[in-house]
């Protein structure tokens, strides 16, 4: 995720908008402190709202020229101008506070708020010039955090040296106050001046509209103030946000002019710097909401948090009336501007995100205009109030009745948010959601948006990802359920029914055309295993006839292994992060015509699956620190099984591995290349375990050099020998209970994640973050169960047969029975009956040979639920002989060394028992389909995508992300951009997603 400091001239207009802040509210507390000194009662409040008024006129009648300008003229030259003209307005107030004119000096808070008029609108679109629409919402947090600091800051440092220089002074009245403190005004112009300077550092982001034209009769009948604002009516959601900020800011408006009054009856205070101290409780509140908010709307728009904070705002203004000390007010009046904070950023960052750029000063100004119309309104009422002499508590209690109606508004004109606000009390605390690409999310017209279906909640998970509403699609049987239809009826569901989805799809072609955001899974089922399903064709229908409108793919990552899922149970287990949050990732792909087909759009979700992936990779921990964790949390269960049922538990292992890693990092080859030759078994897994533990790279390519052996022979000097299986229990249970990262460390040498774990026989190197990538995307894809046992006979030194017999089960936990393929063929069957293996990894040699020993008999395989094997066109004979002599299915997968040990895999089909579908997940004359997280491209001899499928080329890798993959040399014409890696064979893709490599 990028800083916003990353953006350049992100700070200089960071500390514009700080001082710009600072100075307004220097000038206006002193005027106000002013009146708070010479003033009591209702007629405090009448000129408190007055001066608040005068701030507030500017905006009002200055809408339609702030937009103008805004739109017109480059938005850093309009904040530019706008400073300078805060320099002449605090000049003439230094002035007035000279000559003790205290009238002029309150009259000039005029001159200030035009400035702030025109300015706002340049303040807030400069926003998305400067960072675009993903981190849209943390900006927005960031601007309100700085602006109401500013305005602490402002209120704190001005009433602290107001309340400074008239110690001793004699309070005649409000000319000689402003006489008293006159200095205050170089104060104003000093930091004036600094924000014309900063002004000067802010980039050009945008050219502006030359050619847009403002004419004055026009604005006089008020033509302009009609044009802008239909154009906000036309748009409910800017509408909707512009009607809740402007009830918040309109009730503090009331809050702010009638507290000094209520303070000073209820608690006799009269010291405008506690005064002032109090309400400023307000403006850090609002800075503390502002962060949050922003942080809770990682790279996309919360708007869940505006029912929270509408309703949290409204028990905060109920209890206000009633507390009677200092302390308790300063509470009640942070936690006011926490719920603010927390209901405005939201409703800022909505209408920046659905204003069109031409438009975005004009939105921007028209919400300025409805904002402080309001709070004039509101203004007029509070002296109204005063008039029948009702009592500032009153004003304040009847506030809070104000807000109650307002949040019964945005809960009655905002279903969603309140779906959202559900659904996200429900996931905060287990799940973390990070939004991929927010900026593929087009801000209007119609949207189909299109991906796959992994869980029961994904329609949540899309639906707190898009700011805009979204209408589902749900089967019929699930929507007639008695508890569920009031409840999707109400958020506009559409069932559809399998073999008679025409009037659904006519349903969504209606919506498309007026402009919504509607979502299918084209999948129509969620996943059995994992993996993408065959995407129907049906949503093409509900297309027709559209002008307009686009397809977004999208990727959901992070529910497979969930409770939600059709996961096994072992796998839930598994993928339950310790002490954190799940991480879930919803990935938008760039906007596809409306006529897309089903198969090019499963194509476009396999490329985005390899995006998010490689996202969801940056929490990676070391895979030093993941090896040792999962080893710890296995303790006693067995890790190794032996030939006669003897076992070795993982906590053995890990001591082992720890110990050799001790002695690796002794002989400092951190960063080097180790060869390793020792036995099947126990000493082949401590070795590597304590070779990455170390930070050394697994070659299996050289035979000279460093090599760790079980024996010593001591015929090199470059031999590493296993030390003895340690057994002490002491030393097992302290080395195995104490932190991971500190065994890590101590041990060994955790390695950044780009750097090499495995040297494969080409001399090019697989690094760690694609070796526990790859081992998540095999374990999820094959479904893990409580009850699995790997059997792997191999030959050692192949990656795609290290994963499934080493890697893969060392990060999972899983139990082994290891043996090279050089070994018996009776053994390996005997060692497959005898520990009920369930998962099997057999090498060329071995595929071939078995059926060919007549010893062996089928039932010695019974407990085998999945034979794997690497593709080749020898291994597809050899796995039809297989089946046919044992019974047994062989799956095929596809290697995809130097990049990753294994690209694509076949799987058992999936059978649907509700709906009686299958989901394919074997082709057998194909190496199956891609990874999750893996996607595969069939290019010409010219590089580019051949045109269909079932077309023959070369195959390409695409892993999302390309600069997570270090590239040893180049890549050559075809993979220039470094996106697509070549995996140097040729052949094609079917129309379903399989991946068939051409013969050898």
């Amino acid at each position: 995720m990028r800083k916003l400091t990353d953006f350049k001239g992100f700070l200089p207009y960071i500390s514009v908008v700080f001082l710009n802040a600072f100075v307004d509210l220097g000038h206006k507390i002193v005027i106000q402190n002013t009146v708070f000194k010479v003033y009591d009662g209702n007629e405090q409040v009448v000129l408190t709202a007055l001066v608040n008024a005068l701030i507030l006129l500017p905006f009002i009648l200055l809408f339609s020229p702030a937009g103008f300008l805004s739109d017109k003229f480059p938005k850093h030259q309009v904040m530019r101008v706008s400073a300078w003209a805060v320099v002449v307005a605090t000049l003439l107030i230094t002035f007035c506070y000279y000559q003790g004119w205290f009238w002029a000096a309150f009259a000039l808070t005029l001159l200030l708020a035009i400035q702030s008029a025109i300015y706002s609108p340049a303040k807030y679109g400069y926003i998305k010039e400067l960072v675009g629409n993903e981190p849209l919402a943390r900006a927005n947090g960031v601007v309100n955090a700085v602006s109401i600091l500013g305005i602490l800051l402002g209120t704190f440092v001005f009433s602290a040296l107001f309340e400074w220089m008239l110690i001793g002074a004699e309070l005649s009245s409000s000319n000689h106050i402003v006489g008293k403190i006159a200095p205050l005004g170089w104060l104003l112009v000093g930091l004036a001046c600094c924000e014309v300077a900063l002004t000067y550092r802010l980039t050009q982001k945008s050219e502006g509209r030359p050619d847009k034209r403002f004419e004055l009769a026009q604005y006089a009948r008020l033509g302009y103030l009609r044009r802008n604002l239909a154009i906000l009516q036309r748009r409910p959601a800017i509408w909707l946000s512009i009607v809740g900020l402007s009830t918040f800011w309109a009730i503090a408006q009331v809050v702010l002019a009638a507290f000094p009054a209520f303070a000073k009856a209820s608690l006799g205070e009269t010291n405008t710097l506690v005064i002032q101290g109090i309400l400023a409780c307000t403006g850090l509140g609002i800075v503390l909401g502002s962060v949050l908010a922003g942080r809770l709307s990682r790279n996309y728009i919360e708007i869940g948090l505006i029912p929270i904070g509408a309703l949290g705002l409204t028990l905060a203004l109920f209890v206000l009336p009633g507390l009677d000390s200092s302390v308790a007010l300063a509470l009640c009046f942070l936690l006011i501007g926490t719920m603010g904070g927390l209901f405005i950023v939201p409703l800022n960052a909505l209408i920046q995100f659905h204003a069109l750029p031409k438009q975005l000063g004009t939105v921007l100004a028209g919400n300025n205009w409805v904002q402080n119309i309001t709070m004039l309104s509101f203004l007029g009422i509070t002296v109204w109030v005063a008039t029948l002499n009702l009592s500032a508590a009153w004003l304040l209690g009847a506030m809070g009745f104000v807000a109650l109606v307002g949040a019964g508004y945005t809960l009655f004109k905002l279903p969603h948010a309140f779906v959202r606000l559900v659904v996200s009390f429900l996931f905060k605390g287990r799940y973390s959601i990070n939004v991929v690409d927010f900026n593929n999310l087009p801000a209007q017209g119609p949207v189909l948006l299109l991906g796959n279906h992994i869980s029961w909640i994904d329609w949540a998970l899309v639906q707190i990802a898009c700011p805009r509403p979204v209408r589902f699609v749900m089967q019929r049987e699930i929507y007639h359920q008695p508890l569920i239809k009031p409840f999707v009826k109400l958020f506009g569901v559409i069932p559809i029914a399998k073999g008679h989805s025409d009037d659904a799809l006519q349903e969504v072609n209606k919506h498309l055309q007026a402009g919504e955001v509607v979502c299918l899974f084209p999948e129509g089922a969620i996943s059995r295993n994992g993996q993408l399903g065959k995407f129907h064709s049906g949503y093409q229908r509900a297309t027709q006839g559209l002008d307009n409108g686009v397809i977004v793919p999208f990727y959901l990552h992070g529910l497979w292994g969930s409770q939600f899922s059709r996961s096994s149970e072992r796998l839930r287990e598994s993928r339950a992060p310790e002490g954190r949050r799940r991480e879930l990732i919803v990935a938008f792909g760039a906007p596809l015509a409306i006529s897309t087909e089903a198969k090019a759009l499963k194509q476009k979700v396999f490329e985005l699956a390899a995006h998010a992936w490689q996202e969801h990779s940056q929490g990676f921990q070391s895979t030093a620190i993941n090896l040792i964790q999962s080893a710890q949390r296995q303790g006693g269960q067995a890790a190794l099984l032996g030939a006669r049922g003897e076992t070795i538990s993982y906590r053995q292992l890990l001591v082992d591995a720890l110990i050799l890693a001790k002695n690796l990092k002794g002989k400092r080859l951190t960063g080097k290349s180790v060869v390793i030759e020792t036995a099947a078994g126990r000493d082949f897994f401590v070795a590597h375990m304590a070779a990455w533990i170390a930070g050394v790279t697994v070659d299996l390519a050289s035979a000279s050099g460093p090599r760790i052996i079980s024996e010593p022979t001591g015929a090199d000097a470059d031999e590493i020998a296993l030390a003895k299986p340690h057994a002490g229990l002491a030393a097992n249970f302290i080395l195995t209970l104490l932190p991971a990262r500190l065994l890590a460390h101590w041990f060994g040498s955790p390695q950044a994640l780009h750097t090499a774990a495995l040297r494969t026989a080409s001399g090019q190197a697989i690094d760690h973050r694609q070796l526990q990538l790859n081992s998540k995307q095999i374990s999820d894809v094959i479904n893990t169960r409580a009850d699995d046992v790997v059997g792997g006979f191999i030959d050692g030194k192949n990656p795609f047969e290290l994963m499934f017999s080493l890697i893969m089960p060392l990060f999972e936990g899983l139990p082994v029975v290891h043996q090279f393929d050089d070994e018996s063929l009776l053994t390996v069957a005997k060692k497959v009956a005898r520990s009920r293996v369930t998962l099997m990894c057999l090498s060329p040699s071995l595929l071939a040979q078995l059926p060919e020993q007549e010893e062996i008999e089928p039932i010695m395989f019974s407990a085998l639920r999945m034979v794997i094997s690497e593709f080749s066109s020898a291994a597809v004979r050899h796995a039809t002989v297989f089946e046919q002599r044992f019974n047994q299915p062989v799956y095929l997968g596809l290697g995809g060394s130097p990049w990753v040990p294994v690209v694509s895999l076949n799987v058992p089909d999936a059978l649907d028992t509700t709906y009686w579908r299958i989901q394919r997940g074997c082709d057998k004359r194909s190496a199956g389909m891609p990874l999750p997280g893996l996607s595969v491209l069939v290019r010409d001899h010219q590089g580019l995508p051949v045109g269909s499928f079932n077309q023959p080329g070369e195959l390409v890798l695409g892993l999302g992300l390309a600069a997570l993959v270090s590239e040893p040399e180049p890549l050559g014409h075809a993979c220039a951009d470094k996106t697509w890696l070549p995996l140097d064979k040729k052949g094609e893709l079917t129309d379903e997603g399989f991946v068939v490599p051409a013969g050898d």
